[in-house]
């Protein structure tokens, strides 16, 4: 069968690589037609429509600079589509880019999966509305996802949560800690880890404030874990600090703590089972503050605490995220005593909340299933 997918940013193209290799398992005829990176490049075995790092715009300043961009790569993404006439399309959360598409997709007839869905629990909860009418069946990796979807009559699914695997199976392939003693950031020092997120407007606004934060902290040596699709000129203007590419969970796991800009890395992290700051400065406004609270329907921002239930990680954000307030929620998790190891008992408990199960072989059967079970319908309706 023919896939069509669709991933706007380095999470979701590490998760739809994923999904990828597994429908190529399950589908041995699978073809990609795909917007997305250089891991599902890889997993594709041919070069996307349109690469996301041309696609990757957060805020609202930054998106109405790049419209033209944005609208060119949506009319790209229809046309292609159109063109292509995929059994089926998936997307990967991106949602302002996919949800357009996917109604592009049902008025051709093209059936719809979601996988990573687009957190409208937390805001935005209109979305749903267009989820129950364009998407087909959405694919969960939360698990109170799926109950929230079901209640306002939309097909949903758990299948696991990506993270989970990703993080064991590359933790088990780079082996002991001990036995890499070569490593380019090894350090007799102990360590911090700094993710300032993955698109270049998150590490123009987090990265300075990271930056004067671990300066209180002379007794540690800094790494900073550079995103894929951000070239390594573009960390000169914010830091001096080593910028390593492609080792982010061999950084976390030598780590004493990271300060984690908001989004997959931080569930990433606790999953690694190292402390953290989340952090989130976008323009620092108490204004956007106070709109950001009263869009929010939820308490919290980070996924790990989501998932928990309660604020296990301290979350700055905004005009609360200043290098005063890092530093001294920095100081509380790097000491041994209460904080850290009520933070460090979160992340076991919030392991067995996400479970076992393999998030994308799980998705990817689910898409094979109905696809075919798509098939033999308009089969007998041919009969």
């Amino acid at each position: 069968m023919h896939y069509y997918i669709i991933a706007g940013e380095a999470s979701g193209d590490l998760h739809a690589a994923a999904l990828i290799s597994a429908l190529r398992r399950l589908d041995g005829e699978a073809r990609f037609t795909y917007c997305g990176g250089d891991m599902m490049a890889a997993a594709a075995g041919c070069d996307p429509v349109v690469h996301y790092r041309d696609m990757a715009y957060m805020g609202f300043s930054e998106v109405l600079r790049h419209l033209g961009q944005i609208r060119a790569n949506l009319a790209t993404a229809r046309r292609t589509l159109l063109d292509a006439r995929p059994d089926a399309l998936i997307a990967v959360d991106y949602p302002s880019f996919n949800l357009k598409v996917a109604a592009t997709a049902r008025k051709a007839g093209i059936p719809v999966y979601y996988y990573i869905s687009p957190k409208v629990w937390a805001w935005k909860r209109w979305r749903v509305k267009t989820i129950r009418r364009v998407v087909d069946k959405v694919l969960c990796i939360l698990p109170f996802e799926e109950d929230f979807y079901r209640q306002r009559g939309v097909d949903a699914e758990y299948v696991g949560n990506p993270s989970v695997e990703e993080v064991d199976a590359t933790l088990a392939a780079l082996g002991p800690v001990e036995a890499a003693t070569t490593v380019p950031w090894r350090s007799e020092r102990p360590q911090i880890v700094l993710l300032p997120g993955s698109r270049r407007g998150e590490i123009r606004c987090n990265l300075p404030v990271m930056e004067a934060a671990v300066a209180r902290f002379p007794q540690y040596r800094v790494t900073v874990a550079g995103a894929p699709g951000i070239e390594p000129e573009y960390y000169k203007a914010y830091t001096r600090r080593p910028v390593v590419f492609g080792r982010t969970y061999d950084l976390l796991r030598r780590a004493r703590a990271a300060l984690v800009t908001s989004g997959t890395a931080t569930l990433e992290a606790a999953l690694i089972g190292v402390p953290q700051v989340v952090m989130y400065r976008s323009n620092g406004s108490r204004v956007a503050y106070e709109l950001m609270r009263r869009l929010l329907h939820v308490d919290c921002v980070s996924l790990p605490n989501l998932i928990a239930g309660e604020e296990m990680i301290p979350e700055l954000l905004l005009h609360y995220c200043t290098p005063d307030t890092v530093a001294y929620c920095l100081g509380r998790i790097t000491a041994d005593g209460a904080p850290r190891e009520a933070m460090l008992d979160g992340y076991r408990r919030l392991r067995s909340t996400l479970g076992t199960t393999q998030a994308a072989p799980t998705a990817a059967a689910a898409i094979i299933a109905a696809l075919r079970r798509r098939q033999a319908d308009q089969s007998g309706q041919l009969d």
